[in-house]
Order: structure tokens, then C-alpha cells, then sequence
């Protein structure tokens, strides 16, 4: 069963086009959906999951219109949006009963079974009785992806998971949705290169409501092979070279801007071949080179 996405749009009151055209088919495993903020994705994870309309275009989840069959999909839906709140003196055991109640488990022995299963899948089952207001980030999300299970959903939707968890937690979280994403298909929207270099086979980047890539990262990175040079600078020298080269990024190493440019040929002036990795391709791509 694919997720296909056609010629999508959504246009807000203020004028701001949030989706123009897309077009997408995600199949079974990680996808990626990559982009800065602003870019469209929440809208399109959001109008995804039913919770807003798209003013053109159509969603197909196997046989299922998205966009008209809302009930029929959110039989099948997981969702962890960015934020999403909690009754925070409530434990763990007891919220994830709750929204197994809401979502129609209302035998207490099927139900009593699958809360303790999630627990242990999520590797919460040690904590259940403590208030969600104790948890870490990393344990919230893992808490966010137990309720986003219940019912074992065959679309599972993430929008920024890893946003503030320190590295540990982001690592255990990473290998919760790789398992997750052997069955089921696995949108992650982030802004995080590395989140989808480590995560998903196929990936899209999406800048001002457009998709800008739809492909597998290694293919990404490969197309940019042998056109992305290197060379550190002083820093009173950026904007001189952003004006002369096609500067796609520039980060500190240790104290002084190291550069990264776009040029099918040796751009000369000390620059050095660089590797090209997925963040070359993110700002190549927003840059429309």
C-alpha cells in the first residue's frame, strides 16, 4: 500500500502559499520529508492526517481518498505531531489506557494488554506509574510514539520527533522508528539533514510549498559529486566570496568560516574538493542550483 500524493495545493487567508503542487508516492519504510521551517511541511503532514482541508489536488492511501474518507483513514493513522500535549499528573500506564479507550478499545483485558505492550516496545514499561510531567524529552517522545501505535497503525506520521533531545535519546528514538518502519510507512518531517541521511532510503525536500528532490539520499548526494568545493576564509571575507562563488553553506571550524561552494569546474582561488553529503544537497537544492 502506497501513500500517493497529487498536484496538492493549499493557499491560507493571509495570502501565504503553503503548498503548490506537490506531488509525491511514499511507499512502505522511512520517507523523509526535509525542509526548513516554513517550508510546507507541517501543512502537508497536517492535511496528511485530515486535520485540514487542501484547497486542490488529491491524497490516495492504497483504495482510501484521503481527503473524503477522513474516518477511514484515521483507522489507520499514527500521528505524533511537533508538539502535542498531555495531562501532565497523569502516568504513563493510565494516559495510554485513556487513548486506547478514545480509540475504541473497550474490552479492560485487550485493552490492559496492549498499553503494557506499547510500554515495553517504547521501553517505558519501568516508568508507567510515573506523571508524564517527569519525563525527559527523549521519554516524551517515546511516550508520543506509544500513543501514535495504538491500533497498529499502517500510516505513522513524526513531524520534528527530535527536536531538543540530547544525543543519547535522539539515538534511541532513531532505532524505535527504524523497527517501526519495517512495516508500516514512516513519514518523518524535519528539518534535520541528518535525522533522513540516518533514517529513511527515500527522501523529499520541499522549500515555499514546493518539492524541490524526490529520491533516495545516496542518489541525492551522487548527482553533486565532483561540484561542491571547500576552502577555509576569514570571516571579513564571506561576502566577498558570496558575491564572486556560488556559496552554498558556511560553518566555523575553530573560530574561521569553512566554506562550501557549487561549481562544475575547479572554482581556483585555494578551493579544495569536499565530499558532498546531504546538506550539500538541502542548500544546493533551496539555493536552485
Amino acid at each position: 500500500m502506497d501513500l500517493t500524493i497529487q498536484e496538492l495545493s493549499k493557499t491560507y487567508p493571509n495570502g501565504v502559499k503553503a503548498l503548490d503542487r506537490v506531488s509525491l508516492t511514499i511507499p512502505l519504510g522511512m520517507f523523509g520529508l526535509l525542509g526548513p521551517n516554513g517550508a510546507g511541511k507541517s501543512t502537508l503532514m497536517r492535511t496528511i492526517a485530515t486535520l485540514q482541508a487542501a484547497d486542490s489536488g488529491s491524497i490516495q492511501l492504497g483504495d482510501i481518498d484521503v481527503l473524503r474518507e477522513k474516518e477511514e483513514v484515521r483507522k489507520l493513522l499514527g500521528y505524533l505531531p511537533q508538539d502535542f500535549g498531555v495531562y501532565p499528573r497523569i502516568s504513563a500506564h493510565d494516559m495510554l489506557d485513556h487513548l486506547a479507550l478514545l480509540k475504541g478499545f473497550t474490552h479492560t483485558g485487550e485493552r490492559k494488554a496492549l498499553v503494557e505492550d506499547l510500554l515495553h516496545r517504547v521501553n517505558l514499561y519501568s516508568v508507567r506509574k510515573k506523571a508524564l510531567a517527569g519525563f525527559s524529552g527523549g521519554m516524551r517522545q517515546r511516550f508520543g510514539i506509544a500513543q501514535a501505535l495504538i491500533g497498529n497503525p499502517r500510516l505513522l506520521i513524526v513531524d520534528e520527533p527530535t527536536a531538543g533531545l540530547d544525543p543519547g535519546e535522539r539515538n534511541r528514538f532513531y532505532n524505535l522508528l527504524s523497527e517501526v518502519g519495517e512495516n508500516v510507512i514512516v513519514i518523518l518531517s524535519t528539518h534535520i539533514v541528518q535525522d533522513v541521511m540516518e533514517l529513511c532510503t527515500r527522501m523529499a525536500i520541499i522549500h515555499e510549498g514546493r518539492v524541490l528532490f524526490d529520491g533516495a539520499p545516496d542518489q541525492a548526494v551522487a548527482s553533486l559529486e565532483g561540484k561542491i568545493w571547500q576552502r577555509t576564509i576569514a570571516k571579513a571575507d564571506i561576502k566577498q566570496y558570496e558575491q564572486s562563488h556560488r556559496v552554498i553553506s558556511s560553518k566555523l571550524i575553530a573560530g574561521r568560516p569553512l566554506i562550501h561552494v557549487f561549481s562544475p569546474d575547479h572554482p581556483g582561488d585555494g578551493f579544495e574538493p569536499a565530499h558532498a553529503d546531504l546538506e550539500d544537497v538541502f542548500f544546493a537544492r533551496i539555493a536552485n542550483l
